[in-house]
C-alpha cells in the first residue's frame, strides 16, 4: 500500500482592511499647497497662495495605473505611481484584501506594488507629490478583474511541524503552470539563519500537474526557523490562469540525521548531529528486488506498516518510508540471522527489532538516507528525490535560474555566480554527487 505525502496545511492570510504607505516627508514647508482628487485640476488652498518664483513654476503631476474607476484591472501588473515636476511624499493603497507593499525608485519619483493584486479586489491608492510648484494629492480607486479559471496551491508541509535536515519546500499547483518565472518570483522565503537555495520545477510531478522545491545548496542547518509565502494570489501561472490566494506557513529543522546503508557491505551508519552514533548490520534487497542507489528523504513512519508483494503480506514493526514504491528503514525479526551478511529482502533495508525500534524514534519527514554499492540506480520522483541532484543541475531547474539567498528579512535572488563556493561536505552537510548512478 502506498500512502503518498503529508497533510496539506497552507493557511490563505485573512481579508485584512490594510493600508500600505509610504512617507517620506516629515511634512511640507514652503509654496502653495494644491490637491488634486482622481486626476481633476488641482486646486489652491485658501492658506497657501503661491508668490514669486514658486507660482512661476507647474504643481507636480502624479499618474496612478491603474487608473480611476477602471473596472477590470490586470491584477499580475500590479499598481504604479509616477509623478513628474516633483517627488512622491506619500503613497497608500487601502484595500479589504491582502496588504499592499511597495517601494520607490528612480530619485522618489517612481513607485511600485512588489506583488501581484489580488483578484476581484477594490483598491483606492492615494499618492501626494512635491516639487517648486506645490504640493498635489490624487486618488484613483479601480477594481481587478475576476478570471474565467484560477490555480490553486498547496504544500504537504504542517504548520509548526519539525523536519529534518534535507526538507525541501515542496508547492503542489492544481493547473499546468506555464508562465514559470512569473511564479517563481512571487515566492518568498524567510529562514533564522543564513541559507543559500534554489528553487526547481517538476512538470509534471507525481502529485500534481506542476510542482516547485526549494532546496538548499546544503542540507539546512539545524535549528533553523524556516517562512515562506506564495504571493500567488494576482499572479498568471498560464495564459488566462491566476492565483486566487496567499500561502503562506512555517516549518521547523530539528537534529540532524543522517543514515547512510550500504548494500555491499550490509551495514548502515546512523550519524546524529554530526557524529556516528550507530554502525547496524543490514540486509537489502536481494538480486532482483535490490534497494535502489540515491540520497532520499524519509517521506512518513508508521508501527505497523502492512505490506503486501508477491507470496507475503505482513505487519512491519517500526516502518520508516523512503521510496513511493514502498522502500523502507524497517523492523525485520524474521531476517536477523542474514542481516550483516546477505541481502535477502524485497527492497528495504531489513533491521533488527531493537535498531529498527531506534531509528524510527529519532527519525522524522525530511531525514536524509543514502543508499550506495547497489546495482541498481534511484529514480527520479520516486520519493523526494531533490537530493539526487548536484548543485548545478538543480540551479538549472530554476525558470529564472537564479540562487536564492535567503535570511531573517525574506530572500532575494541573486546570480549564482557571485556565491561564494560551499565548504560543505557530503554526506554528513550535504548529499553526495553522482548518488542516483547505479554502482
Amino acid at each position: 500500500m502506498t500512502r503518498r505525502g503529508g497533510r496539506a496545511a497552507g493557511r490563505p492570510l485573512a481579508a485584512l482592511a490594510a493600508v500600505a504607505a509610504v512617507a517620506l516627508l516629515a511634512g511640507c514647508t514652503g509654496g502653495g499647497h494644491s490637491t488634486s482628487q482622481a486626476g481633476t485640476a488641482p486646486r489652491t488652498g485658501a492658506a497657501g497662495t503661491t508668490s514669486g518664483s514658486a507660482a512661476a513654476k507647474a504643481a507636480p503631476r502624479v499618474t496612478i495605473t491603474p487608473g480611476n474607476g477602471a473596472k477590470d484591472a490586470d491584477p499580475s501588473a500590479g499598481i504604479a505611481v509616477t509623478a513628474a515636476g516633483g517627488t512622491l511624499t506619500h503613497v497608500g493603497v487601502s484595500t479589504s484584501g491582502d496588504p499592499v507593499s511597495g517601494g520607490l525608485s528612480q530619485g522618489g519619483t517612481v513607485w511600485r506594488s512588489r506583488w501581484a493584486l489580488g483578484v476581484s479586489q477594490a483598491y483606492t491608492v492615494t499618492a501626494t507629490a512635491s516639487g517648486p510648484g506645490g504640493t498635489v494629492t490624487v486618488i484613483s480607486a479601480f477594481r481587478t478583474l475576476t478570471p474565467s479559471q484560477t490555480f490553486r496551491t498547496y504544500t504537504p508541509l504542517g504548520y509548526r511541524a519539525s523536519y529534518g535536515v534535507g526538507i525541501p519546500i515542496i508547492l503542489y499547483f492544481s493547473q499546468r503552470i506555464t508562465d514559470k518565472a512569473a511564479v517563481e518570483r512571487a515566492l518568498q522565503v524567510t529562514t533564522s539563519n543564513p541559507v543559500v537555495g534554489a528553487w526547481y520545477w517538476d512538470d509534471p510531478c507525481n502529485m500534481a500537474p506542476t510542482c516547485v522545491y526549494f532546496r538548499p545548496r546544503d542540507y539546512w542547518p539545524a535549528g533553523t526557523t524556516v517562512s515562506f509565502t506564495a504571493h500567488l494570489n494576482g499572479v498568471q501561472g498560464a495564459p488566462g490562469v491566476y492565483g486566487d490566494h496567499t500561502l503562506t506557513q512555517t516549518f521547523s529543522i530539528g537534529a540532524s540525521l543522517i543514515a547512510i546503508g550500504n548494500t555491499r557491505t550490509h551495514r548502515t551508519q546512523i550519524y546524529y548531529n554530526g557524529k556516528l552514533r550507530y554502525d547496524w548490520p543490514i540486509s537489502s534487497g536481494r538480486p532482483g528486488d535490490d534497494t535502489p542507489d540515491g540520497s532520499y528523504l524519509t517521506i512518513e513512519k508508521a508501527n505497523p506498516v502492512q505490506m503486501t508483494g508477491p507470496g507475503y503480506s505482513i505487519s512491519v514493526p517500526w516502518s520508516v518510508r523512503f521510496t513511493w514504491s514502498g522502500d523502507y528503514y524497517h523492523d525485520a525479526y524474521w531476517s536477523v540471522g542474514q542481516q550483516g551478511f546477505d541481502n535477502v529482502s524485497h527492497g528495504c533495508v531489513n533491521l533488527s527489532p531493537a535498531d529498527a525500534e531506534t531509528y524510527y524514534n529519532l527519525a522524522v519527514p525530511g531525514d536524509p538516507i543514502t543508499i550506495v554499492g547497489s546495482p541498481k540506480g534511484g529514480i527520479w520522483d520516486n520519493g523526494w528525490t531533490q537530493w539526487f541532484l548536484s548543485w548545478p543541475r538543480y540551479l538549472a531547474g530554476s525558470a529564472l535560474h537564479q540562487a536564492v539567498q535567503a535570511g531573517p528579512d525574506g530572500s532575494t535572488f541573486v546570480n549564482p555566480a557571485a556565491l561564494p563556493s560551499s565548504t560543505a561536505s557530503a554526506p554528513l552537510e550535504t548529499a553526495p554527487t553522482g548518488n542516483d548512478a547505479a554502482r
